[in-house]
């Protein structure tokens, strides 16, 4: 128990340093790309989508092959390794004296970004079944956390020099990695690994993986349509804030701080006692069902008020992703975790490609000039329907029957 303990912890403070690292740079990256191309704030626009889009693609490529090398050689190298790679990566575009090695930097960022699907298949190895979606809904709020702590320190460090940020990030992420070579122990024993196979340590083998078994492929596509509607807000939520509620990059930023704030509260704290209580079905219902309500309301909000209201029915909206990752877990043995959580996020990689398209899109029909009306929450109106549809598949898809192990599925 204690060595659960403190692997869980050692997860926590990794995902909350490396997305602390992540986030500082968000709000430099764009000045650093400016730079690089003598101020021509189009030309800067065009090159950060391409950044974003490769960023999303690469998560896409190496999720499945990094999930596979953990389940063939353990997690706990394919984990260190991968976050002293990425920090390693910071350096590199700190140091970055063109375009060109920016854009490689941010390309080997998001292949050891993918890292990320293997400390969520250590903790399906050390958390009993019933309570992972309890850990993964810590996972999600040290994320929430590294979201609000990130791009407000790396806003303060940027404006005397974009650089200093990555250099800061670069260094979070390394002592990350040296922390974990002390602390962290191997969670997969070597008489549960697998063989490792190139022919499913690929996007499309690891969809072949989601189908061989039951209810998971039902599960994966449940998580596409959320990851995919959740991307409304890195895409358009700044434009619109200032389109329809008139406000400057402090007021959006303040919001944005609450909404984080929220998730935190909601999945460090509300997630277990609610699984606990009523399962991961019942818990994943109310997150869909929040996440429809709260999302519609974004998009008819006229104003401030009901904006805010948004915001607290949206809040529960949190317990939807943990109870959906426990119960994709708990469908697949300890050797096909690492694949399983590898092909999990190749859909997320997919839902971040396919997202800010979808979204700005949306958004820049919604509000166009000469048109007879505009409805600049469209975006919002979209995303509540992919919430929608996916809470309504998972409910569908969760029906109780019997677990291959035997024990009945909550």
């Amino acid at each position: 128990m204690s060595t659960r303990r403190a692997a869980l912890a050692f997860i926590f403070v990794s995902i909350v340093l490396d997305i602390v690292a992540f986030g500082i740079v968000i709000p430099v990256l764009p000045q650093l790309i400016k730079g690089f191309v003598q101020g021509d704030a189009a030309r800067a626009a065009e090159w950060y989508g391409i950044f974003g889009t490769v960023w999303a693609l690469m998560q896409f490529i190496c999720s499945p092959f990094l999930g596979a090398l953990s389940d063939r050689f353990g997690r706990r190298p394919v984990l260190l390794l991968s976050i002293l790679g990425l920090g390693l990566d910071y350096f590199l575009m700190a140091l970055a004296p063109s375009l060109l090695w920016l854009f490689v930097g941010r390309v080997l960022s998001g292949m050891t970004a993918a890292g990320f699907a293997t400390a969520t298949a250590y903790i399906a190895d050390v958390t009993p079944p019933e309570k992972r979606a309890g850990a993964f809904g810590l996972v999600g709020a040290a994320w929430g956390f590294g979201f609000v702590v990130g791009p407000a320190l790396g806003g303060v460090l940027g404006a005397s020099d974009p650089r200093l940020p990555f250099f800061l990030a670069g260094t979070l992420a390394c002592v990350n990695a040296l922390y974990g070579v002390f602390v962290l122990p191997e969670s997969l024993p070597a008489a549960q690994r697998a063989p490792f196979r190139l022919s499913r340590a690929n996007p499309v083998g690891a969809l072949r993986l989601l189908r061989a078994h039951r209810d998971l492929l039902g599960l994966a596509a449940v998580s596409f349509l959320y990851n995919l509607g959740h991307t409304v807000f890195p895409s358009v939520f700044v434009l619109w804030a200032g389109y329809r509620l008139g406000w400057d990059a402090r007021a959006v930023g303040l919001a944005l701080a609450v909404v984080g704030v929220a998730n935190i509260i909601v999945q460090g704290g509300i997630v277990r006692p609610v699984v606990r209580r009523l399962g991961e079905r019942r818990a994943l219902a109310i997150g869909a069902t929040c996440g429809t309500l709260g999302f519609f309301l974004y998009g008819i909000t006229p104003g401030v008020a009901l904006f805010w209201l948004g915001v607290a029915v949206y809040a529960p909206a949190g317990m939807f992703n943990p109870s959906l990752l426990g119960l994709m877990s708990q469908r697949v043995g300890p050797s096909e975790q690492g694949q399983v959580q590898g092909a999990n996020a190749s859909l997320m990689g997919i839902a971040g490609m396919l997202g800010p398209g979808l979204f700005t899109a949306a958004f820049a029909w919604a509000v166009r000039s000469g048109a007879d009306w505009q409805l600049p929450g469209l975006p919002f109106l979209i995303a509540s329907a992919l919430f929608a549809l996916a809470g309504i598949l998972a409910w569908r898809t969760t029906r109780p029957v019997g677990h291959p192990s035997g024990v009945a599925v909550p």
